[in-house]
């Protein structure tokens, strides 16, 4: 058996409760808002179940106040204000009110976000070893008004929450001396060892990643911390990833650090994702706007226009535009069917631009997913390919103008034209 310290709990949580006698017990509420109440109109029984040879729970008096549960035809399922559910006659209480209940000892707790002033246009930097931050001078060279960097430094590395660090002090320096942000990004990705599961449902080594992550963002003197985490299950980590990010926030805020997570486009099989909550928690939520089509999959795009709006739009029924960053695709996928088996390789702009020359093709623009389309044979083959470049850039960008969100975000440098900064560049203010 466990012993809870209800005053201690009461303290953090939007409970109240109370003890009564005969028989002990302790009535706990934490549901506030609208309840369906009625009135006893005359003495009567509050019985197990529904019918009058079920035995009598409790006797109840005139005008005593019931909170009714379920409205059947000729029984209701109450709760009494001392704690007691059972069943009443429909015909022994008044017509059922509607009251708004709530608990006035408690403050709902608010959280302080780290925002910047200005659009945020972020570029994520793959980094695989120590030697690729050497490259950062000339991928920078190559952007235009990217205020945030996100190198991939960071790594979940085994079960006990210790982190690989590809991190480099020169990098930092750098971008900073240029008016960059660094926003160090740690993925539960690389090691295909490690169980995420098993680390963030326990407290000591939830606790162990949190403090790595503090110190390695202090040690690097970085600006903010990227979370990406991904292959998340309901079953296997229920709220304890939200626990993890409320943690990492607290720890974050208290030493001047921003934190962004990265987030799927709200669906059926992440509906345990609650946004909401990481939103009071984390300084910004970004939206994974692709794979709509990954790899496995059918053909088709990597993210269509009205696949990105519905992920901005669904994402903002739950998180504040200020704290929304959009995520695009600097990437594309080229599909090839052959006797019905599907394959694809993702790759850059420039590249998916010289297959369709190399195999003698064009590309129409297609309303419907808001890119270049080009399907075609090759041989015994059909090469299906949607572009991502100026105008289907734009198109994203619009649906950011139009939402007002805080900025966008792209992965990953490297890929992308030069000629899609100035578009993102127009819309991003």
């Amino acid at each position: 058996s466990a012993l809870i310290a209800l005053d201690f709990v009461k303290q953090y949580s939007n409970i109240k409760y109370d003890f009564f006698e005969d028989p002990s017990r302790i009535m706990i509420t934490s549901k506030w808002g609208d309840m369906d109440t009625a009135t006893v109109k005359k003495d009567t029984q509050l019985r197990i179940k529904g019918g009058i040879k079920s035995p009598i729970l409790k006797q109840l008096k005139t005008d005593d106040t019931l909170t009714i549960l379920e409205s059947g035809e000729s029984w209701a399922k109450a709760l009494t204000n001392d704690g007691i559910i059972g069943y009443v006659k429909q015909k022994n209480i008044s017509a059922v009110t509607t009251a708004t209940v709530t608990n006035d000892d408690y403050t709902e707790e608010t959280y302080d976000h780290i925002k910047k002033d200005s659009k945020i246009c972020l570029a994520w930097h793959q980094v695989t070893n120590k030697d690729s931050n050497s490259k950062i001078t000339s991928i920078i060279s190559g952007t235009k008004g990217v205020n945030i960097i996100s190198p991939t430094w960071f790594y979940l590395n085994d079960n006990k929450g210790s982190i690989a660090d590809l991190a480099s002090a020169d990098y930092v320096s750098y971008c900073h001396s240029q008016g960059i942000e660094v926003w160090g990004l740690v993925s539960n990705l690389e090691n295909n060892d490690v169980d995420s599961a098993a680390v963030l449902t326990h407290t000591s080594t939830r606790s162990t990643l949190v403090n790595q992550i503090i110190a390695a963002a202090i040690k690097h003197e970085l600006d903010g911390i990227n979370l990406d985490f991904e292959n998340l299950t309901e079953d296997a980590y229920g709220d304890s990833y939200i626990e993890f990010v409320r943690e990492l926030a607290i720890k974050c805020h208290n030493n001047g650090i921003c934190l962004s997570v990265d987030v799927t486009v709200p669906a059926s099989y992440n509906k345990f994702f609650n946004r909401s909550d990481m939103a009071n928690f984390a300084d910004y939520i970004i939206i994974m706007g692709y794979d709509e089509h990954y790899k496995g999959s059918d053909a088709g795009s990597v993210a269509s226009i009205n696949w990105v709006n519905d992920g901005v739009t669904n994402t903002l029924d739950e998180v504040p535009a200020d704290q929304v960053i959009l995520g695009m695709p600097f990437y594309t996928r080229i599909w090839t069917t052959t006797d019905g088996n599907t394959t694809s390789r993702a790759v850059g702009m420039h590249a998916a631009v010289d297959q369709l020359n190399s195999d003698g093709q064009v590309a129409l623009w297609n309303d419907d997913c808001g890119q270049y389309v080009a399907s075609y044979t090759v041989g015994n083959a059909t090469r299906q390919i949607w572009f991502e470049e100026e105008k289907s850039i734009e198109a994203k960008m619009q649906v950011i103008q139009e939402n007002n969100v805080a900025g966008v975000a792209g992965w990953k440098l490297g890929l992308e034209k030069s000629s899609v900064w100035p578009v993102i560049s127009k819309y991003n203010k």
